[in-house]
């Protein structure tokens, strides 16, 4: 048991935050996207310009989280939650993997049309309402092996030798939803919305 929770752990990236200093090899250009704290579904529109921005929806199922997700959710390990990957798309080009985890237990009341979203931008959804909280978000490269790149590159035409990406709980009606957020290589290096 321990050798295969060991195995499990070998698939994530460690997830840390910026006051531990160990992204000073972050490119510039990727510190801007992996730090911006307003709604990243915003920024992508506005990098996308005149481009057509979609959110194309791979999957919506229950499942388990992956360890870091469940201790960052707090959840017993065997619960499940609702687990839903997208991606962000100008001109059908993918330029962000987002995996979204909603435990059982935060869905409920206000919470509970988040599992009717489809392929609506989640960001709308929580910049929208004065009342969710934004917790803390963590960062981490992302090496092919690890769980959550391979589910980010697998419709990609060219597997990227890494990828950034970060994580950040989001709070609604005081419970937890944990969002991973993955830039792809297709993602302007600007976030500028000029063209």
């Amino acid at each position: 048991m321990s050798q295969r929770s060991s195995k499990r752990s070998l698939l994530e990236p460690h997830w840390s935050d910026w006051s531990q200093r160990r992204y000073s090899g972050v490119p510039p250009e990727a510190q801007e996207w992996l730090r911006d704290t307003g709604s990243l579904t915003r920024r992508v529109i506005q990098c996308c310009g005149s481009g057509q921005f979609r959110v194309s929806l791979q999957q919506q199922q229950w499942g388990r989280p992956l360890t870091s997700e469940r201790q960052s959710l707090q959840m017993r390990q065997g619960l499940l939650a609702l687990v839903r990957d997208v991606v962000l798309l100008c001109d059908d080009s993918p330029w962000v993997f987002a995996r979204t985890l909603i435990p059982a237990s935060t869905l409920k009341g206000p919470a509970r049309r988040l599992m009717l979203l489809g392929e609506k931008p989640l960001g709308a959804v929580l910049f929208s309402d004065p009342k969710v909280i934004r917790g803390a978000t963590m960062f981490a490269r992302l090496s092919p092996g690890h769980a959550l790149f391979d589910a980010a590159c697998e419709h990609l035409q060219k597997r990227p030798e890494l990828l950034w990406g970060r994580r950040t709980l989001f709070y609604m009606a005081r419970r937890p939803i944990l969002v991973n957020e993955l830039f792809l290589p297709q993602l302007p290096m600007r976030m500028s919305g000029d063209q």
